[in-house]
This record gives structure tokens, C-alpha cells and sequence, in this order.
């Protein structure tokens, strides 16, 4: 398994619903980043602040010009939802992930308990 490559796969699978925010993420944020809580209601994350709908992408994520990267423009305030991401090998094969190898695809199990040392750290 390699370091994330910002390819930014994860980000744009899970950023158009499903994602949420916990009581105490939408405080700190009502507080502290009320530019990210705009785009939160009823604990449903990336709602467009004057629709109420599901917006089709992240508001924070960003492509790099020129390259196929992304970056997150509130990395230190994302919520945890994108923080815990990815917690099973399954998911990033499912989503393409480009930190998995030929190799973490022939040994699922092992790859897996490398991913769990990787997240333990994050």
C-alpha cells in the first residue's frame, strides 16, 4: 500500500450524500467555521446553503490545475466522516483507490492489517 495520491476518488464517491456531522462538529463549526456550517442541515453534510439540496460535490474540494490531485481546502476542520475514510480494503477496491497495489488486491487480509496500522496513526 502506498501513500495517498490525492486522487481525490474517495472524496468525490462520498461527497454527494451519506456523509453526516456530529453534534459536537456542527458546534464547532457554527462557532468557530460558520463557512462549513452553511453547508450543513439537519447533520446532513454539503447541503447548498440556498437550495437545501444534496450538492453534487465536496464545496472544499479542490482540483489542482494541470494535475489529476485534489486537495481539501478544510483538511484540519473536514469532518470525521471523511477523516476515518478508508476503514476497509473492500471499500477502496470498491472505489478505486490508488493507495492499493497488486499486491493488497492478491492479499486482501494482509493489506487490510496494514490499513488498520495506517489509520491507528492518522
Amino acid at each position: 500500500m502506498i501513500e495517498c495520491t490525492q486522487c481525490g476518488k474517495c472524496c468525490v464517491n462520498y461527497s454527494n450524500g451519506g456523509l453526516s456531522a456530529s453534534k459536537s462538529e456542527m458546534e464547532h463549526w457554527e462557532i468557530h467555521r460558520p463557512d462549513i456550517y452553511r453547508y450543513v442541515s439537519d447533520g446532513k453534510i454539503w447541503m447548498d446553503p440556498d437550495t437545501g439540496m444534496q450538492l453534487e460535490l465536496c464545496p472544499w474540494l479542490n482540483k489542482l490545475p494541470d494535475q489529476n490531485k485534489f486537495t481539501c481546502t478544510i483538511y484540519e476542520d473536514r469532518p470525521d466522516d471523511c477523516r476515518s475514510y478508508p476503514v476497509l480494503v473492500e471499500d477502496m477496491i470498491q472505489d478505486g483507490c490508488e493507495m492499493l497495489e497488486k499486491q493488497d488486491l492478491n492479499h486482501p487480509k494482509q493489506a487490510q492489517k496494514i490499513l488498520d496500522t495506517l489509520m491507528s496513526d492518522s
